[in-house]
């Protein structure tokens, strides 16, 4: 999931094209992009769009963004969206872990009533001081919760911080990745505004890349290309993957636990990183024969 791209539930028109997309995933919003009165008709389309073989069979991981846990929309969200098509649901504005547990028995609520069989996951959202504090027990509130996603200008701007103050974004990243890890679950990145500066939004992907992001939120169709180049692994990271599982498998043999690949010292935490670049790489069709 390099790429993930917004698109408002209130346009349907736009639904298949997204579709036709290069985003690795798509995020619905029936959240901030859609006015109060426009809230019924979005989440009736996108339901029937989810349920139907195009979306289902499309390849694509589908997320939606409902409406917040306390607000008069969020049941009505998920009665019409989980469908078979669903992957993800994106639950705002979380800040206590009873708010994630409650949110996963509305969902499994939800899955019965719609006959889904497939378990819908849930990615949080981290955009306020107190979630970020409390992000690692967000995350492990519930079995559902399959990742964090970062939130940079809600969590912010309320406080005066400049969105683009690098020691600000950094932080923000290194903790909530610190958080994911502890509860095992990914880490996303959060949307970058400027659709104009594209080196920009460059140097904050390559910076979550480093700090060990999943993927950057987009939020025009012209930002997808840069993270998914962002999120490739390179080809010499591929082959340096490659070289470390086969001298991991000859070391296991061996009953060796650090050896030494490409001058660099080896052990058990390198190679489960060598592992996901190499699944990574499988994904994209990027290993040498």
């Amino acid at each position: 999931m390099r790429s993930k791209l917004f698109v408002p539930a209130s346009r349907p028109e736009l639904y298949a094209k997204a579709l036709a997309g290069p985003a690795d995933a798509l995020s619905f919003d029936l959240e901030d992009s859609v006015a109060a009165e426009r809230k019924d008709d979005a989440r009736q389309q996108l339901g029937q769009w989810l349920a139907a073989p195009l979306a289902r069979d499309s390849g694509k991981t589908l997320i939606v963004r409902v409406n917040a846990l306390d607000t008069a929309h969020f049941k009505a969200d998920l009665h019409a969206v989980v469908q078979e098509g669903l992957h993800l649901l994106n639950l705002p504005k979380a800040e206590e872990a009873g708010q994630v547990r409650e949110a996963a028995r509305e969902l499994a609520q939800a899955e019965r009533a719609n006959g889904v069989t497939r378990p819908v996951r849930l990615l949080l959202n981290i955009e306020s001081p107190r979630a970020l504090r409390q992000a690692a027990d967000l995350a492990a509130a519930d079995p559902r919760v399959a990742g964090l996603q970062l939130g940079l200008g809600d969590l912010f701007e309320p406080a005066g911080i400049a969105r683009r103050e690098p020691a600000a974004v950094q932080q923000a990243m290194f903790t909530l990745r610190l958080a994911a890890a502890e509860a095992g679950v990914f880490a996303y990145d959060s949307a970058f505004a400027d659709i104009r500066d594209t080196e920009g939004f460059q140097a904050e992907a390559a910076l979550a890349r480093r700090l060990g992001f999943l993927g950057k939120s987009c939020i025009h169709p012209s930002q997808v290309p840069l993270a998914n180049a962002v999120f490739r692994p390179t080809d010499e990271e591929i082959a340096h993957a490659v070289r470390v599982i086969e001298a991991a498998r000859d070391a296991d043999a061996q009953g060796v636990g650090a050896y030494v690949v490409d001058g660099k010292m080896v052990d058990a935490p390198f190679v489960r990183r060598a592992e996901a670049i190499v699944q990574t790489a499988a994904r994209l069709g990027l290993l040498p024969r």
